[in-house]
């Protein structure tokens, strides 16, 4: 691991604040409806959690799927899923929960293999929306907060596996060593 920093870009109390606020639109535009969570691994799982619990008046069924599409700070531009859900979608209501989009080509790429199975409708959520890397033509239905380019961790998101831990999300300044 490259020689960093972290600081604070969004705080814990903002986030609760703002998670709350999308668990409040989300069950209103769903009131006495059946909805599938799918919760994109691992980074979705922290804000997921805690979304679904703020979701009144909705029968939240989850689960989860598994995408691989970065090597430590970059996107490979491909996605390959390694965890496909064990249900079959037809008629239902999907809710796509992602942790950050960026490049949109994870969410263009589970959009397209979701579809497929005639749900009823779906929609996507991310706690964070990257526009200025965004280089596939997908929207966000629910947005957490709109951040610039630059690497983040924390709540959920992670720098070679760690970091997920944080109640906060941080920024990740590289510092120049002579050991790296």
């Amino acid at each position: 691991m490259k020689s960093h920093v972290l600081k604070e870009m969004i705080s814990e109390d903002t986030i609760r604040a703002r998670v709350r606020e999308l668990g409040r639109q989300i069950s209103d535009d769903y009131k006495g409806e059946n909805v599938l969570a799918i919760g994109v691994l691992k980074g979705s799982v922290i804000f997921m959690s805690d979304l679904v619990r703020e979701m009144d008046g909705v029968n939240v069924e989850i689960a989860f799927l598994a995408v691989s599409s970065y090597e430590g700070t970059d996107s490979t531009g491909s996605v390959r899923l390694l965890y496909d859900l064990d249900k079959p979608l037809e008629g239902v209501n999907l809710l796509i929960v992602e942790d950050i989009l960026d490049t949109g080509n994870t969410l263009t790429y589970l959009k397209n293999t979701l579809s497929v199975r005639n749900p009823a409708t779906m929609k996507i959520v991310a706690l964070l929306d990257k526009p200025d890397r965004r280089v596939a033509p997908i929207s966000l239905d629910y947005k957490g907060f709109t951040i610039e380019d630059k690497f983040v961790v924390g709540y959920g998101l992670d720098y070679d596996g760690y970091y997920r831990n944080l109640k906060n999300i941080c920024t990740v300044e590289f510092t120049d060593s002579k050991s790296d």
